[in-house]
């Protein structure tokens, strides 16, 4: 293994999703401010839900992970016309199946809303308000995922850069869809429909020219019969649950937050903001650098080195994961407020997402993770333990729902509430979403644990020397980085009812001094650059 190699690839990846996530969050403040917490932002979050849910699970997660072994393995041992008759075979294969699901979703739009917002029934205009929405975003899971094809090509070549710099799209056509288009709509919220319809179709022209470049651009055709493309296609089927089991449990999530008070659906969905700077930065990175890595040790049966990739996978996971955990739970108040509690956002609605932040944030090491184990699995092709780990989170995960729902409910409730029928219950009492996220984050520990179990039994990882060492490290540095933010939140108790530029430079504070104190104690304690680069 070539630990600088892919560390430079986890740098050109994470700083190029780093762009991306930051705009996400402009991306998310605007969309707070023009439109706040309501039905019709609900609605956009289950229409857009569906198809960007498609996105990670198909695109990112089960394509992904079954393509680039089975393309480095042909690029490694085939000859060049091999590889571009794969890629002509294969591109023709999923525009073929795509454009049959793009044609179906559109057609069957409000089947498909009725499917995942059952609870919106009650309510016609935000029901045909959803089923618009969703026939506007379809059309995004086709570009999307020929989008996906080209990232997988180039991450094999070792080009991360570009594939993680196309996101940046989707959120700047977002921005402009609330900011500029909004405004000038009759129905304002149809603007991000169409913003995400723009967006699918940029994206995937931005990463054609650099397929080209590498002489592999072919025309698609057909090839359902190629035996390399009926091999990806066996791959796929059994990840289509083992690769994102979180995505698969958030939609599931997006059924049953329907039946729960009006604004659920956003609070939820702006909370996953602040995971996604951490989880998409550095977990997903760290996932997509490694698959290539951790393939080509296994085609060339390198068990030494892929045991390497994998420790130094799981070193860099923690020493992320961690401290984003602790200082979410410190200041999910602080973020939300400083962030989202402006124009049509209200201190009320804060409050709310703030509470869920606090829940999703604490399986944050536990998402991060599962994003570096599961290449372990790929790499060596193997799908199927993969989702026999992910079926048992997906159950656990509807079964914590059901459990944490009630007990919050039986918490929160007034004696009125409770009087009559649950389900009329659950959709007046607010708060109740944040069921939902303890839930989520359970079931990613549920998946961790069972994955981590079944590798260790398979024997394909070797933990290397120094494990003691990097847990005292991260210990002490997290614990001096937690007594510093909780001494600012002493200072400052108050999030919601100050301005917003004291709110801002407050938290910047907070931020600067516990990101150095915490890498400050880690220098203290013998950590040096070097360290990152593996054994």
């Amino acid at each position: 293994m070539k630990s600088p190699s892919m560390l430079r690839g986890l740098l050109s990846f994470s700083s190029m999703t780093m762009i991306s996530r930051v705009l996400g969050l402009i991306r998310d403040i605007s969309m707070s401010h023009v439109f706040g917490a309501n039905a019709a932002t609900d609605a956009f979050v289950i229409a857009f839900r569906i198809p960007n849910f498609m996105r990670r699970l198909f695109a990112e997660g089960s394509f992904s992970t079954a393509f680039v072994p089975v393309f480095t393995e042909v690029k490694q041992a085939g000859s060049r016309d091999e590889l571009k008759e794969l890629l002509a075979r294969v591109s023709g294969t999923l525009s073929g199946v795509l454009l049959l699901i793009t044609a179906l979703g559109m057609i069957f739009a409000p089947q498909v809303a009725s499917m995942f917002a059952p609870g919106a029934l009650d309510n016609p205009h935000k029901f045909d308000l959803t089923a618009d929405l969703v026939r506007l975003t379809f059309p995004f899971i086709f570009f999307v995922s020929l989008n996906a094809l080209a990232a997988g090509v180039l991450n094999s070549f070792h080009q991360f850069a570009l594939p993680a710099l196309a996101p940046v799209i989707l959120n700047i056509c977002m921005i402009v869809g609330a900011l500029w288009l909004a405004p000038r709509l009759h129905v304002p919220i149809m603007a991000m429909g169409w913003a995400v319809l723009i967006a699918g179709v940029l994206q995937w022209l931005f990463l054609l020219p650099a397929v080209r470049r590498l002489g592999l651009l072919q025309r698609p055709r057909w090839g359902w019969r190629h035996p390399q493309v009926r091999r990806i296609m066996t791959l796929m089927v059994p990840t289509l649950f083992g690769s994102s089991v979180a995505q698969l449990n958030l939609l599931l999530d997006t059924v049953v937050i329907s039946y729960l008070v009006t604004g659920s659906q956003t609070w939820l969905w702006q909370s996953t903001r602040f995971l996604e700077l951490p989880l998409g930065v550095f977990g997903v990175a760290l996932g997509t650098v490694i698959l290539p890595a951790l393939s080509r040790h296994h085609v060339g049966t390198d068990r030494a080195g892929f045991s390497r990739a994998l420790d130094w996978g799981l070193r860099i996971t923690l020493l992320i994961a961690l401290p984003a955990m602790l200082a979410l739970l410190v200041l999910a108040e602080p973020l939300v407020a400083t962030f989202f509690q402006n124009g049509h956002f209200s201190a009320f609605d804060a409050r709310m997402a703030s509470l869920s932040v606090l829940a999703l944030s604490a399986g944050l090491p536990a998402y991060a993770l599962v994003k570096v184990l599961l290449p372990a699995f790929y790499a060596r092709q193997d799908t199927r333990t993969p989702v026999r780990a992910g079926v048992a989170a997906l159950v656990a995960n509807m079964l914590f729902n059901g459990v944490f729902i009630a007990l919050l409910f039986e918490l929160w409730a007034t004696p009125a509430q409770k009087h009559g029928s649950w389900i009329d219950g659950i959709a007046q009492v607010p708060g109740l979403h944040v069921g939902l996220a303890i839930a989520s984050s359970l079931s990613s520990y549920v998946n961790f644990v069972l994955l981590w179990h079944w590798l260790r039994r398979d024997g394909v990882y070797q933990r290397l020397p120094g494990w003691s060492r990097h847990w005292l490290r991260l210990g002490v540095a997290c614990a001096a980085m937690v007594a510093v933010l909780l001494a600012g939140r002493w200072l400052w108790p108050d999030w919601t009812d100050v301005a917003v530029l004291a709110r801002l430079w407050h938290l910047m504070v907070l931020v600067i001094a516990g990101a150095g104190t915490y890498v400050g104690a880690l220098f203290a304690l013998g950590f040096r650059m070097r360290d990152l680069r593996g054994a």
